[in-house]
C-alpha cells in the first residue's frame, strides 16, 4: 500500500510507500527526485479553477518524472459517474499522450454504465463517502485490478479507512491526513503502514 500525501512534508522523499498526491492549485515547490507522486485536477475542492489546457501544461512541465508518478486523473464531477464519464474520455488519451497512466476517478452509478476499460489506466474510487464504502466501488475496484489496472482510493485519513483500503486489494490511497500536526501523526502513519506491510508478507 502507498499512501499519497495531500500535505507537502520532505520526510515523505525517496520512500517506497509514500509520496504526494499533487495538483495545480499547490503552490509548494516539490522534490520529484526519487518521489512517487500522483496529479490530480483539483476538481474535488476548486471544481471552478480547473482548466483543461493550464492543466496538460501543468503537467508537461513535471515530464522528467513522469515515470514516478502513478496516474494523473481525468477531470470528474462529484457524485456523478455520468458527467464525469462525458468530460474525462476526450482526457484519456491526451493524459497518455503526455506519459502519464490515465486515471478515471470513479463516482455514484459507474456500476450501471458500460466502463471503457482500455481506454484508461487506473481506477480512482472517489464519489460520496457512502458510495466509496458501498459493495459497488468494491466490486469495481476488483474488476478494474482483474484487469491490470492500478486502483486508488481518495480520501483516506484514518486507520480504519486506510486498513479497509489494503485488505479490498487497493494499490494505493490519499488523504490529508498530515495537514495538521504532522510531526505527531507521520509516526502514526508510518506504523499504520509498517503492520500493514508485515500483514501482506503473512499473506503471501
Amino acid at each position: 500500500m502507498i499512501y499519497l500525501s495531500g500535505a507537502i512534508n520532505k520526510a515523505l522523499v525517496c520512500r517506497p510507500n509514500t509520496g504526494y498526491m499533487l495538483t495545480p492549485m499547490i503552490g509548494n515547490k516539490v522534490d520529484f527526485n526519487g518521489t512517487l507522486w500522483a496529479a490530480d485536477t483539483g476538481c474535488f475542492n476548486q471544481p471552478e479553477k480547473y482548466d483543461q489546457e493550464e492543466y496538460l501544461a501543468w503537467l508537461r512541465e513535471r515530464a522528467d518524472y513522469s515515470k514516478r508518478c502513478l496516474f494523473a486523473t481525468a477531470p470528474d464531477v462529484v457524485g456523478n459517474a455520468e458527467a464525469t464519464m462525458d468530460k474525462s474520455l476526450p482526457m484519456f488519451p491526451l493524459l497518455r499522450a503526455e506519459g502519464y497512466r490515465a486515471a478515471l476517478v470513479a463516482q455514484n452509478g459507474l456500476e450501471n454504465m458500460d466502463i471503457p476499460w482500455d481506454e484508461f489506466d487506473c481506477l480512482f474510487i472517489g464519489g460520496t463517502t457512502e458510495w466509496k464504502l458501498s459493495e459497488a466501488a468494491y466490486e469495481l475496484a476488483v474488476e478494474a485490478e482483474n484487469k491490470g489496472k492500478w486502483t486508488h482510493m481518495g480520501r483516506v485519513n484514518s486507520w480504519r479507512r486506510l486498513k479497509a483500503a489494503a485488505v479490498s486489494g487497493y494499490d494505493s490511497a490519499d488523504g490529508t491526513y498530515l495537514v495538521f500536526a504532522p510531526d505527531i501523526l507521520l509516526p502514526k502513519l508510518e506504523g499504520w503502514l509498517k503492520t500493514l506491510s508485515q500483514q501482506e508478507r503473512l499473506a503471501l
